[in-house]
C-alpha cells in the first residue's frame, strides 16, 4: 500500500465521518485512529467525580461563608444523604409511579429513595439509616455529581 492509498483513505474518513479505521491483509497492517480515544476518556472521566467533589465544595464552603454584617444562616436539618456517582436523579422508578419517597416520609434502612442513572444504568440509592425523609434536595430529572446532598433525613 503507498501513501496515495492512505491519503484516499484519511480522505473517504474524513467524509463519512469515521473515526477509526483498520484493515489487515496478510502481509500488512494499518490502524487509523482520529480524535480522542474513548477508552483513555473513560478512564479519565471515571477519576475525575473524585476529585471535583473536594472544590465544589471547598468554593461553596467559602461563598456561603456569612460576613462579620450579615446573620448566619441557619444549620440544614438531618443527616445528608449524598449521590455516589455522577447521573441523571430520578425520585420515581418510572414516569407515571409515585416518588419513592416524599418529605415527611418514614424510611428503614436499606429501602430505596431515588434511582441515579448512570450511561444507560438505573442504580438504586437506599438510605444508609432509618428516620424520616425532612428534605429532598436534588430536583428530579435532573443532572447530579458525586457528593451532591440528594435527601436529608433525621
Amino acid at each position: 500500500m503507498d501513501l496515495q492509498e492512505i491519503r484516499r483513505i484519511v480522505e473517504l474518513m474524513n467524509e463519512h465521518g469515521l473515526t477509526h479505521f483498520d484493515l489487515t491483509k496478510k502481509d500488512f497492517h494499518l490502524k487509523l485512529k482520529k480524535g480522542a480515544d474513548l477508552d483513555d476518556l473513560r478512564g479519565l472521566l471515571s477519576a475525575l467525580p473524585a476529585q471535583q467533589a473536594a472544590a465544589p465544595v471547598h468554593v461553596a464552603a467559602a461563598a456561603t461563608a456569612p460576613s462579620s454584617s450579615t446573620p448566619a444562616a441557619p444549620a440544614a436539618e438531618g443527616t445528608e444523604i449524598t449521590s455516589p456517582m455522577v447521573g441523571t436523579f430520578y425520585r420515581k422508578p418510572a414516569p407515571d409511579a409515585p416518588n419513592f419517597a416524599e418529605v415527611g416520609t418514614a424510611v428503614s434502612e436499606g429501602q430505596t429513595l431515588c434511582i441515579i442513572e448512570a450511561m444507560k444504568v438505573m442504580n438504586e440509592i437506599k438510605a444508609e439509616k432509618s428516620g424520616t425523609i425532612c428534605a429532598v434536595v436534588a430536583e428530579d430529572g435532573k443532572p447530579v455529581q458525586y457528593g451532591d446532598v440528594l435527601f436529608r433525613i433525621k
